[in-house]
């Protein structure tokens, strides 16, 4: 999939080398040892060969976030396609995964053009995430990992999730044992806290448990997404640590990213919102170049989409039904996309994340766009009714091909689009729901 770049980054960076592939993955199981890699790898302790692979694999990327409902096979696969090279699933309970649910068994099948997968679980139990990792690691998985920042009410009623920072003294134990027991790394993600900041105790009883990497979202559990994400905490425990850290909160821009991972001291940079709304940010941050398509282009990436939904799920009847679980909902996520070059933005991004800020229109008008001069095309892709959503997409999945999709596409706004204006501004817009966006990340 080939977006036109219309404007370069110009950035000192160079570009990232290659990750390793996973075959030598299945190393650990034999006991070989390989020393770390260097940069913010190198104080490690002498980590097995898969997880000196897997540090390598994450070293310097920009990795996908494990994204409730947003990380089905599909979504990554276009991820993938977009030079995404380290993955995550959603989310699985170990206990139901263990059991063989369906639902939860589904969560460990990897895309083939995937590089580097990871299956994230919740447990509290040594005994459920071992079982879960050796069923995880028979399964192909490069790495497993455990979810100890999930804020929502149907983890931590469980006592998973961002429950199990209540008592960090508690925690190696846990971790020791599931990284003693299970075939493939393990890496663990984390808030910063549930109410109050406890980061730096749950990072001391980490440090020695072997663990691959830990992944700090900046924020507390209570706060949700209601603050920015507090990058200089992280960027204080990645310099107070040897464990490799991976930076999570607020990224959406190329300018974001670059920004975090070059001034943090993190070894890689997390996005999740970000990716939904935009999924060619990593080949952005792998060129070092930013990416503004045009809204055929989209069109044309969200066709893609429907096309691997339609591998996935089925093209049929049942398979539209499965696939209309997510495909809607994810054209909520591409209708907040901006075109927001560093050029413009950059400046505004350090003051403040862009993606949490709520901009009075649909056009950027520090970009000199106007609503009224826009492309009715352009204001239907940038539409939040969820009214809107489900009429593309049915034409998304019905149309014969991609130019036969934008010409009905480009109808249906010159036919709709003030009402679907109207819709938005009642207040029923998708993909950026209170609700929805707090659940998302984890």
């Amino acid at each position: 999939i080939n977006l036109p770049c219309i404007m370069d980054y110009s950035t000192a960076c160079t570009r990232n080398s290659m990750i390793q592939r996973r075959g030598n993955i299945q190393l650990a199981a034999r006991g070989v040892h390989a020393v770390a890699s260097a940069g913010a790898f190198a104080n490690a302790s002498a980590p097995n060969a898969s997880v000196a692979t897997f540090r390598e694999a994450v070293r310097g990327q920009l990795v996908l976030a494990p994204l409730t409902k947003g990380n089905n096979l599909p979504f990554r696969r276009l991820c993938a396609d977009y030079d995404a090279t380290v993955l995550y699933s959603e989310m699985a309970f170990a206990r139901n995964l263990n059991k063989g649910e369906p639902r939860e068994r589904a969560l460990m099948r990897r895309a083939a053009n995937e590089p580097t997968f990871g299956v994230q679980i919740a447990t509290k139990t040594i005994d459920e995430g071992v079982q879960a990792g050796i069923e995880i690691a028979s399964n192909g998985a490069d790495f497993m990992s455990l979810n100890m920042g999930c804020p929502i009410y149907e983890a931590t009623r469980r006592g998973l999730g961002s429950s199990l920072l209540k008592k960090p003294k508690k925690l190696t134990r846990l971790i020791q044992g599931m990284v003693e027991g299970i075939p493939v790394p393990l890496e663990v993600k984390v808030r910063i806290g549930i109410d109050n900041i406890n980061i730096e105790s749950v990072v001391e009883a980490l440090e020695e448990t072997g663990i691959a990497a830990l992944t700090i979202h900046g924020r507390t559990a209570q706060q949700r997404y209601k603050k920015s994400a507090d990058w200089d905490l992280i960027k204080r425990i990645a310099q107070n640590t040897s464990l490799p850290i991976i930076g999570n909160g607020d990224v959406l821009t190329l300018h974001e990213a670059v920004h975090r991972m070059e001034n943090y001291d993190v070894a890689a940079v997390m996005i999740g919102r970000g990716a939904l709304t935009k999924p060619w940010c990593f080949r952005e941050f792998k060129e070092r170049r930013e990416i503004l398509p045009s809204s055929e282009d989209r069109v044309r990436m969200m066709r893609t989409l429907v096309r691997y939904m339609k591998e996935h799920f089925g093209d049929d009847d049942w398979g539209k039904r499965k696939a209309w679980y997510f495909l809607p909902w994810h054209l909520g996520w591409f209708s907040r996309y901006r075109p927001l070059p560093a050029s413009h933005y950059a400046a505004m991004s350090e003051e403040r994340p862009l993606i949490a800020t709520r901009w009075d229109s649909i056009a950027c008008e520090e970009l000199g766009e106007t609503v009224a001069g826009m492309d009715l095309l352009e204001r239907l892709l940038r539409c939040g009714s969820t009214m809107a959503h489900e009429a593309m997409a049915d034409i998304l999945w019905e149309a014969p091909d991609d130019e036969r999709a934008i010409e009905q596409l480009a109808d249906l706004a010159k036919k709709n689009i003030l009402a679907y204006e109207e819709h938005e501004r009642e207040g029923e817009r998708g993909g950026d729901s209170r609700q929805e966006a707090s659940d998302v990340e984890g």
